[in-house]
């Protein structure tokens, strides 16, 4: 039987907006595609670790925002 891996730190969420041309110093482009994705150390290691067939638990603080909400 495998040991559990619990992996404990901080996670948030990645905001970025795809755009197909990269601003110049100063310069003001319209955005494309806005994208969110789980994001930091905590998510990448326990993804990882369950690629690799092993039963994690991640273990991280959720804010108290808009974001962190329990729906």
């Amino acid at each position: 039987m495998m040991s559990p891996i619990y992996i404990i730190g901080s996670s948030n969420t990645d905001m970025a907006i795809k755009s197909a041309l990269l601003p110049t110093a100063g310069e003001t482009i319209l955005g494309g595609t806005f994208l969110m994705n789980a994001g930091e150390p905590v998510v990448n290691q326990a993804v990882a670790a369950a690629r690799f067939g092993g039963a994690v638990t991640s273990v991280t603080r959720v804010g108290n925002d808009l974001l962190g909400i329990d729906y």
